[in-house]
């Protein structure tokens, strides 16, 4: 098993896990609550843990050449739903 992991310091973590379970709902088995979520894509399952000052992100995946594929699709979709925030995310495999 393949794993990825980044911390991305932001206040609206929860905020953007509703986001991107809302925008992930129609496609993918989608499991959350306001703090923690879980998305079941076909290749990997994504982890998200929100504080008051972190979205902890975790991917998951059979196949390390998933791996890749899923972190770019996580981060382009934080980046797309945090609008104007800024976010800072390092993928640590």
């Amino acid at each position: 098993m393949s794993l990825s992991r980044a911390e991305i310091a932001t206040p609206s973590g929860e905020h953007l896990i509703d986001r991107l379970c809302k925008h992930w709902a129609p496609e993918f088995e989608v499991e959350h609550s306001a703090q923690e979520a879980r998305i079941a894509f076909a290749s990997g399952t994504c982890l998200m843990r929100a504080d008051e000052e972190t979205l902890a992100v975790a991917i998951e995946t059979l196949e390390e050449e998933h791996l890749d594929t899923l972190e770019g699709v996580v981060e382009r979709q934080l980046m797309q739903v945090a609008g104007d925030e800024a976010l800072v995310i390092i993928w640590e495999n």
